[in-house]
């Protein structure tokens, strides 16, 4: 199957933007106030990131300029640690998928909502969410921290269903 290329719909829940950072680049200091946004879009600009948020622009080639979360970890992570009403933006990851393999997005180029990104790593969870979610957290989410990727070509990205076109099928059945 290789050069095949599939499709399938997945769900965008959410989309979140932070004007500042709150953690990365805080250790041994207290946590920044910055607000988390709820957006239905977003503008996302190829090599620069997400208009409005923290990392936009913040380096030539930034393996980071968005990240993906699964709605299905947020999920695991309220029962895991016992609490239901745990939010998805205090991971502080961009956007929340439903319906995708993260994971096996890495090192993959692919397309959400029409939008081309390249898969490059798992967005490792850092010690500050022992903090936000509870203490073990941050062992927990080990292989289970998102996705970072790059930004390849420019438009806007929304909430709703999407299609996903990848090399091989990622979606989950």
């Amino acid at each position: 199957m290789v050069g095949r290329r599939a499709l399938s719909t997945v769900l965008i829940r959410h989309i979140f933007l932070s004007p500042g950072h709150n953690f990365f680049g805080r250790h041994g200091l207290p946590a920044g106030t910055h607000p988390v946004v709820d957006v239905a879009a977003v503008r996302c600009r190829a090599g620069l990131g997400l208009e409005g948020d923290r990392f936009f622009g913040y380096r030539p080639d930034y393996n980071g300029q968005v990240t993906f979360f699964a709605w299905e970890t947020v999920l695991a992570a309220q029962r895991e640690f016992m609490r239901p009403g745990l939010r998805p933006e205090v991971f502080r990851r961009n956007v929340i998928t439903q319906g995708v393999d993260l994971p096996a997005l890495a090192g993959v180029r692919f397309v959400l909502g029409g939008i081309e990104f390249e898969g490059v790593g798992e967005a490792k969870p850092c010690h500050w969410m022992d903090q936000v979610v509870a203490p073990g957290a941050e062992v927990w989410l080990r292989g289970r921290g998102g996705l970072r990727a790059k930004i390849l070509t420019a438009g806007d990205l929304r909430c709703g269903e999407v299609v996903l076109r990848t090399p091989e099928l990622l979606a989950l059945g």
